[in-house]
C-alpha cells in the first residue's frame, strides 16, 4: 500500500518535470512557482525511494550470488552484507512511511494558549499561574518569546484565566498537544489540615491566524472601552485603557486590560478574535468532513482530561498515552519534551495509519 502511493508521486514528480521544461511556461510567473514549488516539496521523497530502490537491487543481486556461490570465506561475507541492506531497507522504508504523513501548514505558526481555572477555586487559579510558568520556561528552552495577551489575576497570585502569544518557529506543531483538561492533585496553601485536593485548569491552543487568514469586517465589531480592574476589582487605571470586543455574527466575546494603552489593548484583543475565528471555521470545516476526530490524539476537545500532576507521589500522567513520569518537579520547571515527543509519535503512528 504504502509503496503504491510512493510510485504515484514519482510519478507526480515525472509529470511536474516534463511540464517544467516547456519553455512557453516560463511566460507565466505563478504556474512557474507553483509547479517548482510542488517539486521541492515531493523532491525527498523520490530520492528516498531512489535509494530504497537501489538498495533492494543490492540485496536482489547478493542474493543470487550466494545461490551459486560455494567459496564459505565469500559466502560469509555475502551473508552478512545481506544482513546489512535488509536492516537498511527496513529503515529506509519507516522514513518513507513517514515522509508520506501529510505537513499540518499550521505547525510552523506562533500559537494562542489559553489557560482557565476549572474546579477546585483559588487552587484552581494558583495552578493556572503554575501551568503558565511551565509553559513560559518551556518557551525559553525552544527560544520562543512569550508575551502575555490578557489575564486575571487573583490576591494570592494566581489567575482565573490567562492567554498569552508563543512566537516562534514551530510553536504550535509543540503546543498543540496541550489542548484539553489539566487536573492536579496536592495539599493546597489554602488548606490548613492538610489533606490532598484536586483540582483542574482548562488549556487551550490556537494557532495564531494572520490577517490574511480570517477577515474581520469593521461593522462586524462592537467595541468597548471601560476602567481597568486588578484582583478584588481595584481600579488599576485612571483611564478608559481597558478594551472589549464583540464579534457580531458569533456573539465572541475578547476583553484586554493588561496594557496600559487602550490602542494596545486593541490590537491585543484582535489578535485573539482573529485566532479563535480561525480555529472556528476549522473545527467546523473538520467536523463536515472527518467524524473520527474525537479519536485522533491531541484533538483539542476541551472536556478531555488529558493529564494528572501528582504532588504527593512526585508523579505526572498523562492519560492519552498512559506515560508516567516521577519528575514532577522538572515537567514544571519547562522539561517537557519527554511528554511531546511521546505525544508527536503517537500522532505520527495514528495519522500513518490512515494514509497507508
Amino acid at each position: 500500500m504504502w509503496r503504491e502511493k510512493i510510485e504515484e508521486i514519482v510519478e507526480e514528480y515525472q509529470d511536474l518535470t516534463q511540464k517544467i521544461a516547456d519553455p512557453q511556461l516560463i511566460k507565466d510567473m505563478v504556474a512557474y512557482r507553483n509547479l517548482t514549488q510542488t517539486m521541492a516539496e515531493i523532491e525527498p521523497i523520490v530520492e528516498k525511494y531512489e535509494e530504497y530502490q537501489k538498495k533492494e537491487r543490492e540485496l536482489e543481486e547478493n542474493k543470487e550470488l550466494l545461490h551459486i556461490e560455494t567459496d564459505p570465506e565469500f559466502r560469509t561475507l555475502l551473508e552478512e552484507e545481506i544482513e546489512k541492506l535488509k536492516t537498511s531497507l527496513e529503515d529506509l522504508e519507516e522514513e518513507l512511511k513517514i515522509m508520506l504523513i501529510p505537513r499540518d501548514p499550521r505547525d510552523e505558526k506562533n500559537t494562542l494558549v489559553e489557560i482557565r481555572a476549572g474546579t477546585g477555586g483559588e487552587e484552581a487559579a494558583l495552578f493556572v499561574a503554575d501551568l503558565f510558568r511551565m509553559y513560559s520556561r518551556y518557551a525559553e528552552r525552544n527560544g520562543w518569546k512569550v508575551e502575555v495577551m490578557s489575564s486575571n489575576p487573583t490576591e494570592l497570585g494566581g489567575f482565573k484565566e490567562i492567554i498569552f502569544a508563543v512566537e516562534g518557529k514551530g510553536a504550535y506543531s509543540k503546543f498543540k498537544f496541550e489542548s484539553g483538561v489539566h487536573r492536579v492533585q496536592r495539599v493546597p496553601v489554602t488548606e490548613a489540615g492538610g489533606r490532598i485536593h484536586t483540582s483542574t485548569a482548562t488549556v487551550a491552543v490556537l494557532p495564531e491566524a494572520d490577517e490574511v487568514d480570517v477577515e474581520i469586517k469593521p461593522e462586524d465589531l462592537r467595541v468597548d472601552v471601560y476602567r481597568s480592574s486588578g484582583p478584588g476589582g481595584q481600579s488599576v487605571n485612571t483611564t478608559d485603557s481597558a478594551v472589549r470586543i464583540t464579534h457580531i455574527p458569533t456573539g465572541m466575546v475578547v476583553t484586554c486590560q493588561d496594557e496600559k494603552s487602550q490602542h494596545k489593548n486593541k490590537a491585543k484583543a484582535l489578535r485573539i478574535l482573529r485566532s479563535r475565528l480561525l480555529e472556528l471555521e476549522r473545527e467546523s470545516q473538520k467536523e463536515e468532513i472527518d467524524r473520527e476526530r474525537k479519536t485522533q490524539i491531541g484533538s483539542g476537545e476541551r472536556s478531555e482530561r488529558i493529564r494528572t500532576y501528582n504532588f504527593p507521589q512526585n508523579r505526572v500522567t498523562d492519560h492519552r498515552i498512559n506515560l508516567t513520569l516521577y519528575r514532577l518537579e522538572s515537567i514544571l520547571e519547562g522539561e517537557l519534551d519527554e511528554i511531546i515527543e511521546a505525544l508527536a509519535a503517537e500522532e505520527k503512528m495514528r495519522t500513518l495509519e490512515k494514509v497507508i
